[in-house]
């Protein structure tokens, strides 16, 4: 058994889901994939110990580790030439705010449907720019994923304490001192 791309934005939505109630084939409209390919990627999320088998619910903590220190091994980025696309990483929500742009093409999604050019960033799985346009939680958080998979040692450490945010709930402190610059530093 091994995790698949679309596994892994099956286990975003679900956290972003909460203990909101779901269905099979209403996460599968979402997901732009079938019930049955939505019911193979929680089972694989169960057997990987990311989601719950009773409850579907995922593991906050495990979803955390692997989140920060697995996904860039597992499903590393091929960047590509420029083309039009939904912009990830630092060049969308949050990070767009806390992050001065630089002065180059920012990395994108390949979209045909995009609006901003930039170089092509694989995303997570094929659908994920059409998943993202439809839904603004799964954009921020696919883009704060892809911050961590390819981004700077800065835009790392802001994604990582984003993301920490969501899972808990609880605002990481900004600075030297969060828990992501205090490992980062070696402490």
């Amino acid at each position: 058994m091994s995790l698949q791309s679309h596994d892994i934005v099956a286990l975003f939505k679900l956290v972003l889901l909460g203990d909101r109630r779901w269905t099979y084939e209403a996460l599968a409209n979402e997901l732009l994939v079938s019930p049955s390919g939505l019911h193979k990627s929680v089972q694989r999320l169960v057997k990987a110990r990311l989601v719950m088998r009773s409850s579907h619910t995922p593991i906050r903590r495990a979803v955390e580790e692997f989140t920060i220190h697995g996904l860039k091994y597992v499903f590393p980025p091929e960047r590509g030439s420029l083309t039009r696309g939904v912009p990830t990483g630092y060049a969308a929500p949050p990070l767009n705010q806390e992050i001065i742009q630089p002065n180059e093409h920012p990395p994108v999604w390949p979209y045909v449907h995009g609006t901003i050019r930039g170089y092509g960033f694989t995303p997570l799985h094929p659908d994920v720019p059409a998943i993202a346009v439809q839904d603004r939680e799964m954009y921020e958080l696919l883009a704060l994923v892809d911050a961590i998979r390819g981004g700077r040692a800065r835009e790392v450490r802001i994604a990582v304490d984003e993301i920490r945010n969501r899972l808990t709930g609880v605002k990481q402190p900004k600075g030297r001192f969060s828990r992501s610059a205090g490992q980062m530093a070696g402490s």
